[in-house]
């Protein structure tokens, strides 16, 4: 019997590429009367988007301190989310994440929710959820090629526990035998050496990412995907399969196009005016988002390409941490030689206001999917250059579904000037780029599409949650 009133209780990840789709489905879920609550610390809360106040009545921020590890100086001080420590450090901030777990645990004991929905990092949620007897879903903020890709588990060695969980280095740079359809998706050599370790490899918090996901999808009693048929269609019919339990797309959930944004940096105004004098569909906008820390060669080089390639561009970036100051961040004289050309907003940019401009045609980006989304719901092109965790992954689906070309790198994953240029023109300005162009203008009709997302897939979604998970919804 389908229930009146839902209590759902929302555990991210604290990285912001998790705590904001996390946010967006928790939006989604109460704008169709769901209640729920948020769960992360305060820092990390107060840096999400301003709920809307219609829907103040049904999200409650839930914020329990980040506990403190046993040395002071292990984490950065304020740091919350992994955007706020080096990579050497994100193995400490999981650690301290893992202790949440003892306040989490008590606020679920005295709130008794329905479901909650968790992140792949809160592996110890599965313990709450089975010990008071509530529902439990995961929540995948992948594409459905990156998850397919890892979820046979024949793949990998189970030997009684979560840590064996190991997919041989060799089986991350080809396809999975099991796909049934044509695909790129997999990783490079020089991908695969990274993934394996950062997957694989038991850190300070005393357990591997590959087990947190072994577990949270061995005890989930449905797995939530933020995908669509629509676009990935043959990778979510797949994984149910190979599954043997719901595979729920929850649609895209694309930012809304005409959501008014809170503050008004006056940098927005010389950013807009500029954006106004180009031509339509001209301006490459240009971001690696919060995560990916690029050595101080690898970020020139993507300066001189940029000015190689002779399109214009928008930049929005954030000072490296081995930047002096934001002048260090670029090339010297770098400004000067591209002014007019590009402007570079050091720091925090209004993106969905910048890619919804119509003189902004496409971007070069990391390939991270909540970019992805964001930039194909304004019909990009894309440039996709990856580095980090799935983003290889999606840079190979995006390319075989004709939206995007990947800049050219060496066998040790070096990529060049001249390879940043050729790319950026093919996808901008050369005849030869016009079939990705319509592709990427096509795709918009998918991705930016609301009624889709949020009536037919969010409310599935729904339906499946106030059933209490039966599939005869």
């Amino acid at each position: 019997m389908a229930r009146d009133h839902l209590h759902v209780v929302m555990l991210p990840w604290s990285a912001f590429g998790h705590l904001i789709p996390f946010f967006q489905l928790s939006i989604a879920l109460a704008k169709s009367g769901i209640h729920v609550s948020f769960v992360s610390t305060p820092r990390n809360i107060q840096r999400l988007p301003k709920l809307p106040p219609s829907l103040a009545t049904f999200i409650k921020f839930v914020e329990f301190p980040l506990p403190t590890l046993d040395n002071n100086d292990i984490l950065p001080e304020g740091a919350e989310a992994s955007v706020d420590v080096p990579a050497d450090k994100l193995e400490n901030l999981k650690l301290a994440y893992d202790r949440l777990q003892y306040p989490i645990k008590q606020f679920v004991a005295e709130q008794l929710p329905d479901w909650i929905i968790a992140d792949f990092s809160a592996h110890w949620a599965v313990e709450i959820a089975q010990n008071y007897n509530v529902g439990f879903i995961y929540f995948a903020v992948f594409s459905a090629a990156t998850v397919v890709f890892f979820r046979k588990p024949p793949n990998y060695s189970f030997v009684g526990d979560e840590k064996a969980w190991r997919p041989s280095l060799e089986s991350l740079t080809s396809p999975p035998e099991w796909l049934s359809f044509p695909s790129s998706v997999a990783f490079r050599g020089y991908e695969a050496v990274w993934a394996h370790a950062g997957a694989c490899t038991e850190d300070a918090s005393g357990i591997s990412d590959a087990a947190r996901f072994a577990k949270v999808f061995r005890a989930c009693k449905a797995l939530a995907i933020r995908s669509c048929r629509e676009f990935e269609g043959e990778f979510l019919s797949l994984q149910e399969k190979l599954m043997g339990k719901p595979v729920i797309p929850i649609g895209l959930l694309p930012p809304k196009r005409h959501e008014e944004t809170e503050g008004n940096d006056s940098s927005w105004k010389t950013i807009f005016e500029w954006l106004d004098k180009q031509e339509p569909k001209s301006v490459l906008f240009v971001g690696f988002g919060s995560e990916c820390q690029l050595s101080k060669e690898q970020l020139y080089e993507i300066a001189y390409g940029l000015q190689l390639s002779q399109v214009p561009f928008l930049w929005a970036l954030r000072k490296p941490f081995w930047a002096i100051d934001d002048e260090d961040s670029l090339p010297s004289g770098f400004i000067d030689t591209t002014s007019g050309k590009g402007m570079v907003c050091m720091g925090w940019a209004p993106q969905k206001e910048i890619l919804a401009h119509p003189s902004v045609g496409g971007s070069l980006f990391h390939s991270g999917w909540g970019s992805a989304i964001e930039m194909l719901q304004f019909g990009h092109c894309l440039v996709v250059l990856p580095f980090i965790f799935d983003q290889p992954l999606n840079a190979r689906l995006l390319v075989d579904k004709g939206v995007a070309v990947e800049v050219e790198r060496g066998e040790d994953g070096s990529f060049s000037r001249d390879g940043i240029a050729k790319a950026v023109e093919m996808a901008m300005v050369l005849e030869e780029g016009d079939k990705l162009r319509t592709r990427a203008r096509e795709a918009a009709a998918i991705f930016g599409d609301e009624n889709l997302h949020q009536v037919n897939y969010i409310g599935h979604f729904v339906k499946y949650l106030k059933h209490g998970g039966s599939n005869e919804i």
